[in-house]
């Protein structure tokens, strides 16, 4: 990420989380719902069973498209990682997933929303929550110290993507897996098409390709990419999940093999984007549906 727009971003998420923070601040028991025909983000995505037990500043601080827990698979005793983990949502949701035997690091840039996670996760009791100051793009962890990597429309605000893409296939275990939410652009999108329909800080002009995201997470070693749309977010744009694993034994993946499997599930989900309905989501998980930046 260049030092102009991470400054930008830096700005952007520190202001929502002290919007949050600071008395009479942004806070809600509910999530707002789209008007109808447009896009849904924040904590409308999740379910709000899952919610409840969370402290309002948690919910009120998510601004993310969409629910990467709920298509995580999550098990106790995993260690977790959210890049880009906000005012803490998900961290505190995998930290219940996981459990006290588990361990749930979120990672983000941003002072202030450091600060709003560390009291969201002691209000919430999550002693198995842990936050990391830092950049996606440089993890302060360890070689294969992770068993899942989640992220809620973070990467596409990096500059850097192979770099993200190299890191998260250096942390994870054989056989940990990637699943995260974010924005990606129908391939017939070129860059500048995609900056006519937003900013970064919008998580709509850094947004890769159906191509190039499945290209990249293959190139650095990833394999079974898996690319789910789940609503539009503007025009040629979509919500996505996006799953994948490294493998779990060296020798294991064929890169060719890879690269063509990727290309092949990026045309596939090309066309299941391109089917959409107008507006919606559509439901995957166990969540009501994965689907603003910022965690």
């Amino acid at each position: 990420m260049t030092d102009t727009l991470r400054d930008e971003v830096r700005r952007h998420c520190a202001r929502a989380a002290l919007d949050v923070l600071q008395p009479g601040g942004c806070r809600g028991d509910s999530p707002a719902a789209a008007a109808p025909g447009e896009p849904v983000f924040g904590a409308a995505l999740y379910d709000p069973a899952d919610l409840a037990p969370l402290p309002a500043d948690a919910v009120a601080a998510s601004l993310g498209c969409g629910n990467p827990t709920a298509m995580a698979d999550l098990r106790p005793g995993e260690t977790v990682l959210d890049l880009g983990s906000g005012g803490g949502i998900d961290v505190l949701l995998a930290a219940e997933r996981v459990g006290p035997t588990g361990t749930a690091y979120g990672l983000d840039m941003t002072a202030e929303m450091l600060a709003l996670a560390r009291r969201n996760a002691a209000a919430a009791g999550a002693a198995n929550a842990r936050f990391l100051e830092g950049q996606i793009e440089a993890i302060p962890l360890p070689d294969a110290s992770v068993d899942v990597v989640i992220s809620n429309c973070v990467i596409n605000l990096s500059t850097a993507k192979a770099r993200v893409f190299a890191e998260v296939a250096r942390v994870l275990r054989p056989g940990g897996r990637l699943s995260v939410s974010d924005v990606v652009a129908d391939d017939d999108l070129s860059p500048a098409e995609r900056g006519e329909r937003g900013d970064h800080v919008g998580c709509i002009a850094g947004a890769l390709s159906f191509g190039e995201y499945a290209a990249g997470l293959a190139a650095a070693g990833l394999e079974r990419v898996e690319l789910l749309p789940t609503q539009r977010a503007v025009d040629g744009m979509y919500s996505v999940v996006v799953r994948a694993r490294r493998p779990a034994a060296p020798g294991e993946r064929d890169p060719r093999n890879a690269a063509r499997a990727a290309a092949a599930e990026a045309r596939r989900a090309r066309a299941a984007a391109r089917a959409l309905p107008r507006d919606g989501v559509v439901a995957l998980g166990d969540g009501p549906a994965p689907g603003a930046c910022c965690g």
